[in-house]
């Protein structure tokens, strides 16, 4: 069991997401932890989505977007899945954005279950999980896809990062396409199946992607950008403190790709957490300050 508060909406409930209103069947009740979509409703909103497998290029992509719309206030919003939607999840923590979190299931239970402490870090860092599904209903393939139509009626625009050509995600592409959603995918390499869903997107006439600021243009916002913080110190202190700004954020794959000693990574822990460069997410993840 979830152990939080499930609240309600009804569609006649003023804080009930426009977004939704409109869908063929809209969720109703929705139901939802956390802060209440009206804290979020009104500032930029972002699905992120893609296919469940994941490659070096489609991390490495969704981190970067995702981070970069995080730190300018974008609210983040994806389907708590394996592969592209934790990252997107993961990524948005990290810029200490909102991201929400729809889910298949009933709100006393996260599916997938080992995805719990995402769940839990996305509700004390102030996001929301939100479902259709009353607690305690069984789960049902359906559920999956009729999730995908709630992800893409929360946001402003949908942004594909990597999706194979049979991928779930043209699913979601879809329901924005018929919600008058924008529908915006990242081009990958012609000759990777992994990318072949985007670029097939992009040839039937989704918006392609390839770097933050064109996603910034379509929502019609121009963010200031904000100097990175950079680690001055010892060699080993700022090796960690690289891996961690590009996404390594375990202790035990921080001592892997450094190739440091335990006590090498935690006193470089220490210092990055003392002087403000990074924080702890509990379980051993760390991400930048």
């Amino acid at each position: 069991m979830f152990p939080y508060k499930v609240n309600a909406l009804t569609v006649k409930d003023p804080g009930y997401p426009p977004g939704l209103i409109n869908l063929h069947k809209p969720p109703n009740p929705l139901f939802y932890i956390g802060k209440a979509p009206s804290e979020w409703m009104n500032s930029p909103k972002v699905a992120v989505v893609g296919s469940r497998k994941i490659s070096s290029y489609g991390r490495l992509i969704t981190q970067d977007l995702v981070g970069e719309l995080g730190r300018a206030g974008v609210t983040i919003i994806s389907g708590l899945a394996y592969g592209i939607d934790a990252t997107a999840h993961w990524a948005a923590l990290e810029a200490r954005a909102t991201t929400v979190a729809v889910l298949p299931t009933g709100l006393d239970r996260v599916y997938p279950a080992a995805h719990y402490n995402l769940a839990k870090s996305i509700l004390t860092n102030g996001g929301t999980l939100t479902s259709e599904c009353q607690a305690g209903s069984e789960v049902f393939k359906v559920n999956f896809i009729a999730r995908n139509r709630i992800v893409s009626g929360l946001a402003d625009l949908l942004l594909i990062t990597e999706a194979a050509a049979n991928s779930g995600t043209l699913h979601t592409a879809q329901f924005a396409l018929e919600q008058g959603k924008t529908v915006m995918a990242v081009p990958g390499n012609i000759n990777s199946a992994m990318s072949e869903g985007c670029n097939n997107l992009i040839k039937s006439g989704a918006i392609p992607v390839t770097s933050a600021a064109d996603v910034f243009f379509a929502l019609g916002i121009n963010p200031e950008r904000k100097q990175q913080k950079v680690f001055r110190g010892a060699p080993h202190i700022e090796l960690v403190f690289k891996l961690i700004s590009k996404g390594t954020h375990s202790q035990e794959e921080l001592a892997l790709e450094s190739k440091l000693t335990s006590s090498s990574v935690n006193s470089a822990l220490t210092t990055l957490e003392v002087s403000g460069y990074i924080r702890a997410q509990g379980n051993g993840r760390w991400i930048k300050a």
